[in-house]
């Protein structure tokens, strides 16, 4: 008879991304895009130019990174 004990199969872990997860990064988007607004209008400012990510272009990617760390816990 095998010994089972040493190779327990595992299961896959699936990166398939829950309700939860989307209701963090819907908070976190809505409450950058104001700051991104802002931080956007400082760098037209600024720079004297239009050739900038957008605000919700920044304040999407700053969801995408933000919500990830929360569940890597």
């Amino acid at each position: 008879m095998a010994e089972m004990t040493t190779n327990i199969p595992r299961r896959r872990q699936s990166n398939r991304r829950g309700v939860e997860f989307y209701t963090y990064f819907t908070l976190i988007l809505l409450v950058s895009l104001p700051t991104e607004t802002v931080r956007y209008t400082v760098e037209i400012a600024r720079r004297r130019t239009l050739n900038l990510r957008g605000p919700l272009a920044r304040a999407w990617a700053e969801a995408e990174h933000i919500t990830p760390m929360i569940f890597a816990v």
